[in-house]
């Protein structure tokens, strides 16, 4: 891959004014060659240049750019980054509830907008289409990991048309060529740009209470050997219950002071204790006089404009160079903290990991605090990419020449597992693409259910699939290669002779069995005849022995010379063979008797030899003068006794024997060959569909789940012959984790009438996942909105109990825990006092408000919903958009 730089369109010395890394300007070659790419590099590393080169080059052309980003508050971000860097006015912004500038050359979005936007779908974004548009960027493309919205991902790039070239700016993920090559197919010429270089060098430390430590050996590559070391008398140093110590974090940053670490990022996986470590750590003083004195300046400044938005307890450490940074804590004062911290202000900032996964705030120390976390199924070890994604905030460009990754000795993690994730590769990208509702209602409103499911079978899951069951797809081609093999050879033979030769060989056998049982039926009989006729037997009689002690396999034609009785009055015949032979046979032994024959004379001298004793099965040679008499046997043959049926049934066996020796493929010699091959067929076949069948059941999973949610619609009505009906297009037009659920809600009319702050608090209960048990608000939910919300109980249990049939696991929300904080911030409430009556984090008021208002604001744009209900929700909008929980984005 080596494609010129052109200099004839844009001199990158203008634009940046610095020596660029190799794989920026590989990347750079690769879009001038009108190639996409994936650029998989470290945080740090100066990846989004690569999605700045491309908005220049757009500029440059009169062409636009779409720069796509999984969070909100990173496209509020960008936009400043963007307005300061390209001008006020060539930079827009679109949010679920916010368009600013929307024609803008560059327009900066959330990967959701974007997948909308090419659904088709007007959900508050009319007008806007992908003309002029040259590339789109999707920046933090490795959040295709997240769970809950990584589908979002995999659809836009299945989408996006072709002629657009996707710039994907990702972490550095372990199966980044399956990306591209995945990108390659669905999209079109892809190249990745990959780099493990870090421009600002990481080095691992260990802090226990006795210092902080090199983690790593100076090739860095293991552990430190200094920390497998024991204690003086061969044992680790233990705290309280036995366990290792972990060292305070006061200790902790004094080890980072002392050192010129800091700032510092302090990585704690709770919000109480991101607090807590606020709390401790309050009094010292991180900051200079002149930081002091800019400090105090700006946090005034900020709460003169915003009385109510200083944190309890978290005013006081600012002013020292000490904050927190988590998910409870009001947007607005997160920013203040961020902006302090970007301008080298804060010396530590407490935070959860959601700091690390969004927006651009570097630091010279990252400090994992503990190497565990806490999820639905107990405690885990960190991923190595949460692990990474952590560490890559440590060093700052342009600013430090190394940064620093402190990880923290605990009573459960020591330094053996800091290192193991310290050296451990990336994690590889997992798909999470999932169907929707909304996905099957907005591809049927434009596509056939063929071209849905092409659609559906290009995702990345179904890529990865694909490459899983590799091994079946290859055990596949080689039953078929096998079984096409033997139907060639068999081809060659007329399947109606086949056909005849295998109805003979079937008809043989069930004659053989007919005689079987008939011959079995008439040796029943004869033997009780010949019990009785051996009692009156004489010396001379022609009999036939057969039995499995003799040596003889077929029955021998024998006269009876004498007879003898045991002391257990079992009856003995010895008898001479024609063989010459003489036997002692039991009743059991005799086959026939002929009585019609004459007897054979025996001369009374003629004795069995001494040898020959008298028990079941024995046999002895005659002698020359016995020879004479077994030459004169004559052959029975025709007076065997064989009663009619069963000599007619014979007869049938022959006859068929004899059709079938003379079928041309019997006398071929083949024939056992050629049914070890029919055999082997029927085999393969089966073989073939067990494995097909399972292959089948894994790669067609996403399909399933797609027609599975095709039956649920159609059962309440959203779709009609494959085409969403009233009720479709209105489930279509919204966004949310179960847009049918939403669509009946609207649909069903019972929201048509609440006056605004009424519906605000309804619209709170669809989106309000399940509280915590300890989540508390002390206002009453008025009895409208109880009333509203008790009639759509029907609707919810009807959906939940058919979705459970198709195995369908969306939410249905309705709550009603909370929403009375909804209702008293839309009737005005002062945000002090709201939060003053919940036990929830401030954070988690405004997302609550944040979830009401996304929802509120796709209303008015549902169509076939009622006038009443789009002005309502216009005027809740207005009465629950205000300070703080407005993004204040202009």
């Amino acid at each position: 891959m080596n494609y010129p730089v052109p200099s004839s369109e844009i001199d990158l010395g203008s634009i940046f004014p610095f020596e660029l890394d190799q794989f920026q300007l590989d990347a750079i070659a690769s879009l001038n060659a009108g190639r996409s790419v994936v650029v998989c590099a470290p945080t740090g590393s100066g990846k989004t240049l690569i999605g700045e080169y491309a908005i220049y080059r757009a500029l440059a052309r009169g062409k636009r750019v779409f720069y796509t980003t999984p969070l909100k508050a990173l496209s509020n971000q960008k936009l400043r980054d963007f307005r300061e860097k390209f001008g006020f006015e060539q930079v827009g912004l679109l949010t679920g509830d916010a368009s600013i500038n929307r024609d803008a050359p560059i327009l900066v979005m959330t990967t959701e907008i974007f997948r909308n936007m090419l659904y088709g779908t007007p959900i508050g974004q009319i007008g806007i289409s992908l003309v002029d548009v040259e590339a789109v960027v999707l920046d933090e493309c490795h959040y295709m990991n997240d769970r809950q919205r990584g589908t979002v991902w995999e659809e836009s790039i299945i989408y996006c048309p072709r002629e657009v070239q996707l710039v994907a700016l990702s972490a550095t993920v372990a199966n980044s060529d399956q990306l591209t090559d995945w990108l390659n197919r669905v999209h079109g010429p892809t190249d990745l740009i990959y780099s493990d270089f870090r421009p600002v060098p990481l080095e691992f430390h260990y802090c226990n209470p006795k210092g902080l430590f090199p983690l790593l050996n100076d090739s860095n590559t293991k552990i430190n050997p200094r920390l497998i070391k024991r204690g003086k008398k061969g044992k680790p140093e233990k705290g309280r219950g036995g366990r290792p110590e972990a060292p305070s974090i006061i200790y902790t940053l004094s080890q980072l002071e002392q050192r010129d670490m800091l700032p510092a990022i302090y990585f704690i996986f709770s919000r109480r204790g991101c607090d807590k470590a606020v709390a401790e750590v309050g009094d010292l003083w991180l900051v200079n006089n002149d930081e002091s004195q800019i400090l105090r300046r700006q946090i005034d400044d900020f709460l003169n404009r915003n009385p109510d938005a200083g944190r309890s307890g978290q005013i006081a450490p600012l002013y020292r160079g000490v904050a927190a940074h988590h998910a409870g804590i009001l947007p607005a004062w997160k920013g203040l903290v961020e902006e302090l911290f970007q301008q080298g202000l804060i010396k530590v900032v407490f935070a959860t990991e959601t700091l690390a996964a969004g927006i651009n705030m570097p630091a010279r120390t990252t400090v994992i605090s503990t190497l565990s976390k806490r999820t639905d199924n107990g405690h885990r070890l960190l991923k190595a990419s949460e692990f990474l994604q952590m560490s890559g905030r440590a060093g700052r460009r342009g600013m430090d020449l190394q940064g620093y990754v402190v990880t923290v000795q605990t009573p459960f993690e020591g330094a053996k597992e800091a290192a193991y994730l310290a050296t451990s590769p990336a994690d590889p990208l997992v798909s999470q693409f999932t169907p929707s509702y909304g996905m099957v209602l907005n591809l049927l409103q434009t596509h056939t259910l063929e071209r849905a499911r092409e659609l559906i079978e290009r995702s990345f899951g179904q890529y990865m699939a694909t490459l899983h069951l590799r091994p079946e797809y290859d055990e596949i081609g080689e039953i078929e290669a096998e079984l096409a093999k033997l139907q060639a050879e068999l081809a060659e033979i007329d399947e109606n002779e086949l056909a005849l030769y295998e109805k003979l060989r079937q008809r043989l056998k069930v004659e053989r069995h007919i005689f079987k049982t008939l011959q079995e039926q008439a040796q029943a009989d004869r033997q009780e005849q010949l019990s009785m006729m051996l009692d009156f037997a004489i010396s001379g009689t022609m009999l036939s022995l057969n039995d499995k002690n003799m040596t003889a396999t077929l029955p021998i034609t024998a006269i009876l010379v004498g007879k003898a009785t045991s002391p257990g009055q079992t009856s003995y015949f010895v008898c001479l063979g024609k063989d010459n032979r003489w036997y002692v046979a039991t009743t059991a032994d005799v086959v026939d008797l002929y009585a019609e024959l004459p007897r054979v004379e025996v001369s009374p001298d003629i004795l069995p030899p001494s040898e020959l004793a008298i028990k079941r099965g024995q046999c002895v040679s005659g002698s020359e003068e016995t020879l004479a008499i077994a030459q004169s046997i004559p052959d029975p043959g025709e007076f065997m006794y064989m009663p009619p049926e069963v000599s007619e049934q014979l007869s049938r066996v022959n006859a068929v024997q004899a059709q079938l020796e003379n079928h041309p493929l019997h006398q071929s010699g083949n024939v056992g060959t050629i049914f070890k091959r029919r055999a082997r067929c029927v085999e393969l076949e089966a073989e073939l569909e067990e494995v097909q069948g399972q292959v089948e059941q894994q790669s067609q999973r996403h399909w399933e789940e797609f027609l599975n949610l095709i039956h649920i619609l159609q059962q309440f009505g959203g779709l009609e012959n494959l085409v969403p009906t009233q009720l479709g297009q209105m489930a279509a037009a919204i966004r949310g984790e179960n847009e049918l659920w939403l669509g009946l809600v609207i649909a069903s009319g019972e929201l048509d009438n609440l006056d605004p702050h009424h519906l605000a608090a309804a619209a709170a209960a669809l989106v309000t996942e399940t509280p915590r048990p300890d989540s508390k608000v002390r206002f009453d939910l008025s009895n409208e909105v109880a009333d509203a919300l008790a009639k759509l109980r029907g609707i919810r249990r009807q959906l939940f109990q058919i979705q459970r049939r198709y195995n369908v696991a969306l939410p249905i929300w309705l709550e009603f825990e909370l929403i009375a904080i909804v209702e008293q911030w839309a009737l005005g409430k002062e945000w002090v006092e709201l939060c003053a009556n919940t036990t929830l984090d401030e954070g988690d008021v405004v997302r609550l408000l944040r979830r009401t208002l996304d929802l509120l604001s796709q209303i008015p744009h549902v169509p076939y919903v009622q006038d009443s209900l789009r002005r309502n929700a216009q005027r809740a909008m207005q009465l629950i958009d205000r300070f703080p929980v407005n993004e204040g984005t202009e």
